[in-house]
């Protein structure tokens, strides 16, 4: 090569140029997500105009103007209903929220016997949180310290009567401990038996496939409402004189039974959208029904229907305040049941309860939703 030629041979790379701010950055975040056409222009200045309006009033009310600590209704009451708001009722009412917290957590279960659920959900927690972290080692040992150890020793501690404790009565037990043992056994129960049950309409023997078929028709049939009702008042007339079950109990078997009806048709779903290829791969390779399901299909579909299993958690999680028909109160229930104390009538106390109420509710199914993203995400070999 002449040295004519090599003044026009670089001896390294020209530096990446910076992408124009219109293309990166918050410029070109805005206009391709907010201002991309006129017509996302337009509604976008909308929404922002209501949102100018509604959310100011909004967090006044909410924490500006709030109570936050008090003996009774007077710091939320005005003057003349016999409080100390001069001007009108004060914002949300939070000292009722805070005066009334531990009856939210645990219902009316005896004060000196709280630390035995707190103790349980302490432990749930501690069970819970390693399953759902994929690198933690162990899932076995954890998978049976959250669905075999830590039943048996919410069983003992929760109504006690053992080892010296104090049997609390179910009817006493509230609040978010209701909501959170109803949900928590309602899922570990309905995904196994509604994979079950969508195996068992898929089955090829007749008996089979119409027993599954017929069960998940007529729970699907009717509302939740109906089967609690049937489980708390027409259940006992069926049983021998004398024999009986708890009515938290029947609520538990209500709720997980209706729960795993619907977990079937998810479950179904996603059988039917693996191609007929596998089963047949799974055939070639002379593996037994139960292996072909466990170790081929199921875990593909199952991956498929994820957002349908969460969606039915969710669903599922809701549901719960409907135990208040038997007479059970859960976190809505109990919050319902305090309006009725005359300590803390006042007009902004009951929206303030189901606020709170509310917004338990959002957090527990905002953070499985978002647990399911994670999962899909983690699982989705096709993108990776």
């Amino acid at each position: 090569m002449s040295a004519h030629q090599a003044t026009f041979v670089r001896a390294s790379m020209i530096e990446a140029s910076p992408a124009p701010s219109k293309e990166s950055g918050i410029v070109h975040w805005l206009r391709t997500n907010l201002f991309a056409t006129p017509r996302d222009t337009v509604l976008t200045i909308i929404s922002l105009l209501i949102l100018a309006w509604l959310v100011p009033p909004t967090i006044q009310w909410l924490f500006i103007d709030a109570a936050w600590t008090g003996g009774g209704r007077g710091v939320c009451a005005t003057i003349a209903q016999g409080g100390s708001q001069p001007d009108g009722w004060s914002g949300a009412c939070w000292a009722f929220v805070n005066a009334k917290f531990d009856q939210f957590l645990f219902g009316r279960y005896p004060p000196d016997e709280r630390w035995r659920p707190a103790l349980v959900g302490i432990l749930f927690v501690l069970f819970l949180v390693p399953m759902l972290i994929p690198r933690v080692p162990f899932k076995g040992l954890n998978a049976i310290l959250l669905l075999a150890v830590l039943p048996i020793l919410a069983a003992i501690l929760l109504p006690g009567g053992w080892l010296g404790l104090a049997y609390v009565e179910t009817p006493l037990w509230g609040g978010l401990m209701v909501t959170l043992v109803l949900s928590f056994v309602g899922i570990a129960v309905s995904l196994p038996l509604g994979i079950l049950l969508a195996l068992g309409r898929r089955s090829n023997m007749p008996v089979i496939k119409m027993l599954c078929t017929v069960f998940i028709e007529i729970v699907r049939g009717v509302p939740l409402i109906t089967v609690l009702f049937m489980a708390s008042v027409m259940l006992p007339l069926f049983l021998p004189q004398g024999v009986t079950f708890d009515k938290f109990l029947r609520a538990l078997i209500g709720v997980s039974l209706f729960a795993s009806a619907y977990m079937a048709e998810v479950v179904r779903g996603g059988l039917q959208a693996i191609p007929k290829g596998q089963y047949e791969g799974a055939d070639s390779l002379g593996l037994s029904f139960w292996q072909k399901m466990g170790l081929i299909v199921l875990p593909q579909a199952l991956k498929l229907v994820i957002p349908g299993i969460v969606n039915t958690f969710i669903g599922l999680f809701k549901d719960t305040s409907l135990v208040s028909i038997i007479g059970m109160f859960d976190l809505l229930g109990i919050v319902r049941l305090n309006f009725s104390d005359a300590n803390w009538s006042s007009a902004v106390t009951p929206l303030t309860g189901l606020i709170f109420a509310g917004f338990v509710f959002w957090l527990f199914c905002f953070g499985m939703s978002r647990y399911s993203g994670f999962m899909e995400r983690l699982l989705d070999k096709s993108q990776r």
